[in-house]
């Protein structure tokens, strides 16, 4: 059982995810300091005194809903998002499409049956969805 464990352990794609966790935190903590100390004051800047960043509703004095800070935190999410997209999405979509630009597409394994528009094998004389007969 120890020996599947360490296996279990020293799988790369373990480590993988181990880093991607801790650099995924280390990352929040930047996004988060420049919402708050950037981008927070920018906005409010323009709308006065905080008035944005800083709402609060209270109702009947014990519910008190912050939603200054919830849209702080979505903003956060947002410029996360964002980043993520165009820095690491775009760019591996880009490799993998430019890896696969010299392979010759694979001949279909399926095809559609005229009556429910299901996908079939190729050599299927009926449909097994709707049972209509289907040419080869």
């Amino acid at each position: 059982m120890l020996k599947d464990f360490q296996k279990f352990i020293l799988r790369g794609n373990v480590v993988d995810l181990a880093v991607a966790v801790v650099i995924g935190a280390a990352f929040n903590a930047v996004i988060q300091a420049l919402v708050k100390d950037f981008i927070t004051p920018l906005i409010t800047g323009f709308f006065g005194k905080g008035a944005l960043f800083k709402g609060e509703l209270i109702i009947a004095k014990h519910f008190i809903f912050n939603w200054g800070n919830f849209l702080s935190v979505v903003i956060s999410f947002i410029l996360e998002a964002f980043i993520i997209f165009i820095f690491i999405v775009k760019p591996i979509n880009k490799l993998v499409e430019l890896s696969k630009r010299g392979e010759t597409p694979q001949d279909p394994a399926t095809k559609k049956c005229p009556q429910c528009c299901s996908d079939i094998p190729l050599k299927a004389v009926r449909c097994a969805f709707c049972t209509s007969k289907v040419s080869l």
